[in-house]
Parts: C-alpha cells; sequence; structure tokens
C-alpha cells in the first residue's frame, strides 16, 4: 500500500494522466470528426452550387444576392426578396415549374421543371443559408397512408375550400387570378404550398395547422383523386356552373331541336 501511494505522489503521475486522457480524446475525436466534416464539407458545397444556380437563373428578377429587385416603375417589385421563405418554398416553385417564370404575369403558372431535383435542392440550401425558414417536409410527412381523410376534408373544407373548390379543383380569384386545382399534385408541394404560401394563399404555419393535419389534408385530396365517379362524368367537380351550363347547353338544346324536328313534321 506505502508503494503504491508513493507512485501516485510521484511528480509524473498528473504529467502521465493527462497525457493519457489527451491521448483517448484525441481517438475519439479521429473517430467522429471526420464523418462531421464531411457532412459540414458537403453543405458547403450544396450552397456555393446554389448560389451559382441562382445567380445564373433567378438573379435577373430576385436581385444578385435574392434581396429583391424593383422594376423601376414606381414600387412594383420585379422579384420579392427571398431571404427566411426557406427551402420549402424553393422547391415548390421550383418543382413545379412556376419558377423561373416564363413571362411577367399576375400569377406564375405550372409549367414544364426546368431543374433536376439535384439543382433544385442546391438552390434550397442556398436559399436555406440566409435566414430561416421552412424546410422541405419528409416522406412521412407527406405520406398520405399515414394521414386520415375523413379529419382531412373537415379541415380541408374550413380552410381551403372557399378558393380551392370543395373537390380541389380550383377555382377564380380576384383581379384574374386563380386558385388551382390540387388534382394530381405531388403530396409534398402541397404540404409546402401550406408552408410557404405561394401567391395569393394564406401561410399555414404549424400554429395554424399542424404537421400531422397537413398530412391528413394530403390524405384526403389524393382519396378524393383515387375515388371513382359513380354518377358519370364529374364535368370538372366544379359544382353547379359547369351542371347548369350543361344543363342549359345540351338539355335546352335538345328541346329545341325536337321542338324544330316536330314543326317540320307537321308542316
Amino acid at each position: 500500500m506505502n508503494a503504491l501511494a508513493a507512485r501516485r505522489r510521484h511528480p509524473a503521475a498528473i504529467a502521465i494522466l493527462l497525457m493519457l486522457g489527451l491521448l483517448v480524446t484525441g481517438f475519439a475525436y479521429a473517430a467522429v470528426a471526420p464523418q462531421q466534416a464531411t457532412a459540414e464539407s458537403s453543405t458547403a458545397q450544396d450552397v456555393t452550387a446554389g448560389k451559382k444556380l441562382f445567380q445564373a437563373n433567378c438573379a435577373s428578377c430576385h436581385g444578385v444576392n435574392a434581396e429583391g429587385r424593383a422594376t423601376g416603375n414606381g414600387d412594383k417589385i420585379a422579384g420579392p426578396a427571398l431571404a427566411g421563405v426557406g427551402a420549402a418554398a424553393v422547391d415548390f416553385q421550383m418543382g413545379t415549374g412556376r419558377m423561373p417564370m416564363r413571362a411577367p404575369g399576375l400569377q406564375a403558372q405550372r409549367g414544364d421543371v426546368q431543374f433536376t431535383q439535384d439543382e433544385i435542392d442546391k438552390v434550397g440550401a442556398y436559399i436555406a443559408s440566409l435566414a430561416p425558414g421552412p424546410a422541405v417536409p419528409s416522406e412521412e410527412d407527406v405520406d398520405p397512408a399515414k394521414g386520415d381523410p375523413a379529419k382531412g376534408g373537415e379541415l380541408f373544407r374550413v380552410n381551403c375550400a372557399m378558393c380551392h373548390n370543395f373537390a380541389g379543383s380550383g377555382g377564380a380569384l380576384t383581379r384574374g387570378k386563380y386558385a388551382p386545382s390540387l388534382m394530381g399534385v405531388e403530396s409534398k408541394h402541397i404540404f409546402e404550398a401550406m408552408e410557404s404560401g405561394p401567391q395569393s394563399m394564406p401561410v399555414f404555419n404549424d400554429g395554424n395547422i399542424a404537421p400531422e393535419d397537413k398530412r391528413d389534408i394530403i390524405a384526403f385530396l389524393k382519396s378524393v383523386e383515387d375515388t371513382p365517379q359513380q354518377g358519370g362524368h364529374a364535368l370538372g367537380a366544379l359544382g353547379p356552373v359547369t351542371e347548369g351550363w350543361f344543363a342549359w347547353f345540351f338539355g335546352l338544346g335538345l328541346l329545341v331541336a325536337a321542338a324544330v324536328w316536330l314543326g317540320q313534321k307537321s308542316a
């Protein structure tokens, strides 16, 4: 015991313990640091590549640093500032072909996608690096199989049907704008639209509609897509407008044609 105690009190004991601690810490860092460095490097590369893509394809409207750009006509804006819109807005706008916008107009229309998903992700990484904003949802967040279509239908009718129609078929808005049809739209783009509020659409953040409720709305819309029209042609599912037009044009037309035919027969 005395010999052991003497070794503990040896002046070199503290130095040896410090060296051992440093060696253990160094080995632990060496095992973990390469993965972290790779992830950080990959993110930095994505941001850099995304900035180049942005400046080549988007800066003419949104500004070189995404600060927005005025048209020169008073207070009209060619492209809004993008700091804070998040990667979700980028994925929605570019993933649905709305951006880059083909021509100035009241509303960006859905079109052919001009970029690969990898390029869209890199532009999103650059925009997300400017300021915090909504991220691209995960596959689980937008999986309609995990949602409740009945609850989603209630939420949709309360929050969305006044613009997008009770069946998600879209509808007209003021000043030449419109709420697009939601049929055939990817689940993640529906989620991203609720998160980012494109065009005239309000933003439904997690405080307004929880992520689980957004998934329920997606489940409802997909159930509408998959439900067969038992009553025949849906006429766009636009309600009494198209139904009334059909009745007047074809129903009244048939009656007029029958009256003309009967008149000719009796003559």
